[in-house]
């Protein structure tokens, strides 16, 4: 796995060891962040279910204002902080080890609104469809905020019991697609 593109370019990351993270490929990574490089520059950037940090850390890359990780478990977190010293974007993010619906009080408590929200949970534990519930109610995600989700194509998602939020856009690759959701 590696940095795409901006001053990071072509740097390698350092992944999880095991089956506990799916980092999202670089292709896969390459044609989301074409599908929304224009509005990248100067954003605040959250990514839940972090893993190993390459998406927030391909952002930052790209000119992100900030970006703020939020991942569970300790291994990654490591994996994370090693990775942002590696790519010299340390100065530009901040590392929350926490559960997701914690990390999204959290930061709601400290006043934050996020241009881009993504995540990417684990599949098939039906995470997309809480922290969606939490995400539209929060006021994390704000009038502008574009909301990602990666999850495996047989994955349901919907936007039929959220008040505010709405998919915009579905864009589906061989084994997994990235759904968007806007406010209505």
């Amino acid at each position: 796995m590696r940095v795409i593109a901006g001053s990071a370019r072509s740097l390698r990351l350092k992944t999880i060891e095991g089956m506990d993270t799916r980092p999202t490929q670089d292709r896969i990574k390459e044609t989301l962040f074409n599908m929304i490089q224009h509005n990248i520059h100067g954003c605040s950037f959250l990514d839940l279910f972090s893993g190993s940090g390459g998406i927030g850390i391909e952002a930052l890359s790209r000119g992100a204002k900030e970006a703020v990780f939020v991942e569970n478990a300790r291994s990654p977190i490591s994996c994370i902080r090693e990775n942002l010293v590696h790519t010299k974007l340390e100065d530009r993010a901040k590392v929350y080890q926490t559960d997701v619906v914690s990390g999204i009080h959290k930061l709601e408590s400290q006043g934050n609104c996020f241009d881009y929200i993504f995540m990417d949970p684990p599949y098939k534990k039906g995470f997309e469809e809480l922290v969606l519930r939490e995400l539209d109610d929060s006021s994390i995600c704000g009038d502008n905020t574009i909301v990602i989700v990666e999850s495996s194509l047989d994955t349901k998602i919907t936007d039929e019991d959220l008040s505010r939020l709405k998919i915009s856009r579905v864009k589906e690759y061989k084994t997994n697609k990235h759904t968007f959701l806007q406010k209505r």
